[in-house]
C-alpha cells in the first residue's frame, strides 16, 4: 500500500518485527489487513487513543511498503476521516469478500505462522545456549589445562627405571633367603619384543591406545555409566598414557586435583613421544608384582627368561596381573592367575590379534612358574621382614642386606611337620589351617611358618591372626599369683563358684575339690584360675600380661582367665620366652644387622632386650608348674624324654581354636591350629594336634643339642629367707617400685570386675576349654 498522510485510530496496528520492541504500524482503515487483524486482536484497538498506545508501550512506525491488493486511499479522505473501528465499517463488512486475496498473504501472515514461529525461537534459543555452553567449557578446560601446566611435576626422571632399592635376606649360615624390593631389569623396546606381547597389554589395558590423544573419550564416558549403574568405583577409565604419567610423575592418591594432573601429562607425553615410544616407556616401568617393576623383570621373577623370549599363556598372564598385581598374582594364587590370563586370551580374539584357535591352545597349556614363587614359607618371614625394615634402618637410597635370624634348618623343619601333619590329619579334624613360630630365649626367630602354604595365602597367621588363647592365657593369672606371694604348693578348691551371675565350669565338667595350684594348672582347671584371678585383681592380671609383651585386646574381667582377649601367636610364644629365660622381657624380632650395598653398617642390634619383668622367685615357681603340665597334664603327650621343657595348652570355645606353647633352655615353640573362618573343628584341642606338631617339631630339631635346665630352682638367699618368714628379695610381698598393684575395688570384690561397670560382666559361658 502507499503511505498516507492521515491515518485515525483504526489505523494502528500491532506487528512483531525481531529487536524493535512494540510498534504500532499505520495502515489503511479498509485494508485487508486491518480487517484480519482486528480479527485476531478482537476489534478493540480500533478504540485506543493517542494516549493509551503510549501507556502500553507501542510507538508509532509508518510503513513505507505497498502490500500487494490493497486498496490506494484517495486525497479527500485525508480531511475528513473516518472513526475508527467502527462496527459498520465498510472494511470490516466487506473483509469475508476480500479473501481470495488471503492466498496472497506471506508465509509468516499465515494462520499458525505464531505457533510455528515460537517453536522455531524456542528450538534456536536452546541450540544457541548449548553453543555457548559449550564455548565457555572449552574456555574453562583450556583454562584450567594452563593452570596444571605451569604446576607439573619434573619429567626430567622419564627415562631413569630406577625405583626404591632392593633388599636382600641373608640366612644365619649366610644363604640368601630371598632377595625383595622395586626389582627391575634391562630397559626393552617394543620392536625386540614378540608381537603377542605387546598385543595382550593392549587387548586388555587400552584397546584404543593407537586412536586416542591421551586421553580417551569413549573410555571415560563407558566408565561412567557402568560405575553410575553399579553404584561404586568398578571401572577405570585411564589410558596407557595415563597410566604412565601417573607411574612416573604422580603420587597414588584418588583425588580429582591429580586425575587432572593425570590428564595434562598424558597429553604432553602424546604431544612430545610417539605411540611406541610411550608404549615402550610403559612396559619398563609398570609394576608387576612380586617386587618387579618392568616386564623385563616381571618376565626373569615369574618366568626365568628375558622378555623377548615369553610364549603367548605367559605373556597373557603378565598382562593379566596390570589389573590387580596382588590380587591375580601367580604367587599367590596360580588357579587365579591362569584363570585371568584366560580372559587375556579372549580380549587378544576379540581386538582381532589372534585366532580363536591360538587362544584356545594358549588356556588348555597355561603358563608355569619357574621362578622364586617355587619358595615355600620362607616368604611369611622375609614378608614380616621387609614391613619391619624401615623402622631399623629407615628408607635408604641403595640396596641393603638384612643379616636376618632365621636358621634355615628349622624353617625347613617347620615347615615340613606342618604340611605332614596337615596332610594326614587335617581333613579328619576339620582343620585347614596352622602356624607356627620358633625363637630363642632372647626373642630371636629361628622359623616362622604363616599358614598351610604360602603360594595359596599370603595371610601371616602368626603374626596377623588375632584370635582367643584359651587355656594357653593362664600362665600369666599364676604368674601374678605368684607375684603375689603364692607358691606352687599352695592349695586351692576346684569347687563351683559365681561371680556376677556368672559360673564357669570345668572342661571334664567335674569339680575335684582341693588341690594344690600345681595340680590346678597342669590339669587346666577353670574353677582354681578363676578364683585367683579375683583374688589378685584382673587389673593386676592385665597389667602382667602387658609386662610380658601382649598388647591386643584383653578384657579386664574375670573371663580373661580364661582367654577371651585376643592375641597373636607370635606374642603369646615370645611372653612364654620370660620363663625360658629367668623373667627377662623379649621382644621377638628377626633383624640382626642392616648394611648398604657399600658396606656401610645402618643398623645392628645392641643390647639383651627391656630387662626384667618377673622375679626369680616367682619365674622359678612358674616353671616348676609348667612342667608339671608337660609330666602328668594336659601337655603330657609332648615331653621329651630327657630334656627339661615346660608348656601349656590351650583351646577356645566351641574349638574354634586351638594352641601350644612350650619351651627349653633352648628354644621356645608356638603352635596354633585351626580354620580362617573360625569355623569349630572335630574337638581339636591344645593337647591333641597342636602338642603333637610341636613334639614332631622339637624332637627332629633338639637331637644333638646339649641338655640344659630350666630356671625352675628358687635361689638359696630366697629359700632362706621364706624358711625364716622373711619376704625374699623382689617378693611382691615386700611391693618393689617396679611393680605397681592396684586393689580391687568395692565391686570388683563383690563381682569379680575390672572396675568398669555392668558392662564388664564375663564373656565366657560355663564349660571353658583347657
Amino acid at each position: 500500500m502507499d503511505r498516507d498522510e492521515d491515518w485515525n485510530e483504526a489505523d494502528w496496528q500491532l506487528v512483531r518485527r525481531s529487536g524493535l520492541g512494540p510498534v504500532r504500524l499505520a495502515v489503511g482503515a479498509n485494508s485487508d489487513i486491518l480487517a484480519e487483524q482486528q480479527e485476531e486482536f478482537g476489534g478493540s484497538m480500533s478504540r485506543w487513543d493517542d494516549d493509551e498506545w503510549e501507556d502500553r508501550g507501542y510507538r508509532r512506525i509508518e510503513p513505507t511498503f505497498t502490500r500487494e491488493g490493497a486498496r490506494k486511499k484517495s486525497a479527500p479522505k485525508k480531511s475528513a476521516p473516518r472513526p475508527a473501528a467502527s462496527p459498520k465499517k465498510p472494511a470490516a463488512k466487506k473483509s469475508p469478500a476480500r479473501k481470495p486475496a488471503s492466498p496472497r498473504l506471506s508465509a509468516a501472515d499465515r494462520p499458525g505462522a505464531s505457533a510455528r514461529r515460537g517453536s522455531r525461537g524456542l528450538l534456536g534459543n536452546i541450540l544457541y545456549g548449548v553453543v555457548v555452553l559449550c564455548l565457555w567449557a572449552m574456555i574453562a578446560f583450556g583454562a584450567m589445562l594452563f593452570w596444571y601446566g605451569l604446576n607439573l611435576p619434573d619429567t626430567s626422571g622419564l627415562y631413569n627405571t630406577r625405583h626404591t632399592p632392593s633388599i636382600s635376606i641373608i640366612a644365619t649360615d649366610g644363604e640368601v633367603l630371598s632377595h625383595r624390593g622395586d626389582l627391575t631389569g634391562g630397559f626393552t623396546t617394543v620392536a625386540e619384543l614378540p608381537p603377542h606381547v605387546p598385543q595382550a597389554v593392549l587387548a586388555t589395558e587400552d584397546r584404543r591406545f593407537y586412536w586416542h590423544f591421551g586421553v580417551d573419550p569413549i573410555g571415560l564416558a563407558r566408565a561412567v555409566v557402568v560405575n553410575w549403574r553399579a553404584g561404586a568405583y568398578v571401572q577405570g577409565g585411564s589410558t596407557i598414557t595415563q597410566q604412565l604419567a601417573k607411574n612416573i610423575f604422580l603420587k597414588p592418591e584418588r583425588t580429582l586435583s591429580r586425575k587432572i594432573e593425570e590428564m595434562v601429562l598424558a597429553v604432553w607425553l602424546e604431544l612430545r613421544f610417539s605411540k611406541d615410544e610411550i608404549l615402550t616407556l610403559y612396559l619398563n616401568r609398570v609394576y608387576f608384582g612380586g617386587g618387579a617393576y618392568g616386564l623385563e623383570a616381571a618376565s626373569e621373577r615369574y618366568f626365568r627368561k628375558p622378555a623377548r623370549a615369553l610364549t603367548l599363556p605367559e605373556a597373557a598372564m603378565l598382562a593379566g596381573l596390570l589389573k590387580a598385581p596382588s590380587r591375580y598374582s601367580p604367587t599367590n594364587d596360580i588357579d587365579l592367575a591362569r584363570e585371568r590370563a584366560r580372559i587375556v586370551l579372549q580380549n587378544m580374539v576379540a581386538a582381532g590379534y589372534i585366532a580363536p584357535e591360538d587362544a584356545h591352545l594358549g588356556s588348555t597349556a597355561p603358563a608355569n612358574l619357574q621362578g622364586y614363587a617355587t619358595r615355600g614359607s620362607i616368604n611369611y618371614f622375609v614378608d614380616w621382614i621387609a614391613d619391619a625394615l624401615p623402622d631399623y634402618a629407615g628408607r635408604p637410597d641403595t640396596d641393603v642386606h638384612v643379616m636376618a635370624t632365621i636358621d634355615p634348618d628349622l624353617q625347613r623343619e617347620a615347615e615340613r611337620v606342618i604340611s605332614e601333619m596337615l596332610a594326614s590329619e587335617g581333613a579328619a579334624l576339620d582343620v585347614s589351617q596352622a602356624a607356627l613360630v620358633a625363637l630363642t630365649p632372647d626373642g630371636a626367630v629361628r622359623a616362622m611358618v604363616g599358614g598351610k602354604s604360602y603360594a595359596q595365602s599370603q595371610f601371616n597367621r602368626a603374626v596377623q591372626a588375632k584370635r582367643q588363647p584359651g587355656s594357653a592365657f593362664k600362665p600369666i593369672v599364676y604368674l601374678t599369683a605368684m607375684e603375689r606371694g603364692l607358691t606352687p604348693d599352695t592349695s586351692r578348691v576346684d569347687r563351683p563358684v559365681t561371680y556376677g551371675g556368672w559360673s564357669p565350669a570345668n572342661y571334664s565338667g567335674r569339680f575335684e575339690g582341693e588341690m594344690t595350684l600345681r595340680t590346678a594348672l597342669a590339669k587346666s582347671t577353670n574353677t582354681v584360675a578363676v578364683q585367683l584371678a579375683h583374688e589378685v585383681g584382673i587389673r593386676n592380671v592385665v597389667s602382667t600380661a602387658r609386662r610380658l609383651g601382649l598388647q591386643d585386646d584383653l578384657p579386664a574381667n574375670l573371663s580373661l582367665a580364661l582367654g577371651t582377649g585376643s592375641v597373636n601367636l607370635l606374642e603369646l610364644t615370645a611372653a612364654y620366652a620370660a620363663f625360658a629365660n629367668g623373667g627377662y622381657g623379649v621382644i621377638p624380632h628377626g633383624i640382626e644387622e642392616v648394611r648398604a650395598e657399600n658396606g656401610e653398617e645402618l643398623y645392628r642390634r645392641q643390647g639383651s632386650g627391656i630387662g626384667r619383668i618377673a622375679d626369680q622367685r616367682s619365674v622359678a615357681y612358674m616353671n616348676d608348674m609348667l612342667k608339671a603340665v608337660m609330666i602328668y597334664g594336659t601337655g603330657r603327650n609332648s615331653t621329651l624324654p630327657g630334656r627339661p621343657v615346660g608348656g601349656k595348652t590351650g583351646t577356645s570355645q566351641d574349638f574354634r581354636d586351638a594352641w601350644f606353647v612350650g619351651y627349653s633352655a633352648d628354644l621356645v615353640v608356638g603352635v596354633w591350629v585351626g580354620n580362617d573362618d573360625g569355623k569349630p573343628m572335630k574337638e581339636v584341642t591344645g593337647g591333641t594336634l597342636p602338642a603333637r606338631i610341636w613334639n614332631a617339631f622339637m624332637t627332629r630339631t633338639q637331637e644333638g643339642v646339649p641338655i640344659a635346665q630350666l630356671p625352675d630352682v628358687v635361689p638359696v638367699e630366697v629359700a632362706a629367707r621364706e624358711a625364716l618368714g622373711q619376704p625374699a628379695p623382689g617378693a611382691i610381698s615386700s611391693a618393689p617400685d617396679s611393680y605397681e598393684w592396684e586393689q580391687p575395688g568395692f565391686f570388683e570384690r563383690l563381682f569379680g570386675m575390672g572396675g568398669g561397670g555392668s558392662g564388664d560382666r564375663p564373656l565366657l559361658q560355663p564349660g571353658g576349654r583347657r
